[in-house]
């Protein structure tokens, strides 16, 4: 499982010019499943992203988690996070996980960080969405859920 992660004063997702979901100062979570990711890595993923300090601090260091600030989460699924662009011009997505079995994995994400207390949204999965975002620094990490043990 991969995230890319970016911390924003606001982000929102549309669908066909219909608002779907839209957060205030918090983070906005891209998020890849890619085949072989199970419950645990959606879970310890969601962990470490609730626990990242991404956040200043009064001093204007990097100190704070997002429960501590009171920042919010919007989750995008994002299956292109699994592109392989080694060879030719068009990338492969064979590692990206099933529809079936990712969207599972993303609610489960989703649900992971809302129950660490952020309050969490998430886009449509499968749709085509517009995403607007102002990044925050900008302050963007790219994270990847270990493997199972």
């Amino acid at each position: 499982m991969r995230a890319i992660l970016q911390r924003v004063r606001y982000a929102r997702v549309s669908v066909e010019g219909t608002a779907m979901a839209a957060i205030q100062h918090g983070m906005l979570i891209l998020l890849g499943v890619g085949q072989g990711d199970r419950d645990a890595e959606a879970t310890s993923l969601a962990e470490k992203c609730a626990d990242l300090r991404l956040f200043e601090d009064s001093q204007g260091k990097t100190n704070l988690a997002a429960g501590e600030v009171g920042a919010q989460a919007l989750v995008v699924s994002q299956f292109t996070l699994y592109a392989d662009t080694r060879k030719g011009r068009r990338p492969s997505f064979t590692q990206a996980a099933a529809p079936t079995l990712a969207e599972p994995l993303v609610r489960r994400f989703a649900e992971t960080l809302a129950a660490r207390g952020i309050p969490t949204q998430l886009g449509q999965f499968g749709a085509h969405m517009s995403v607007e975002l102002e990044n925050d620094g900008p302050f963007t990490l790219i994270l990847e859920a270990e493997p199972p043990a």
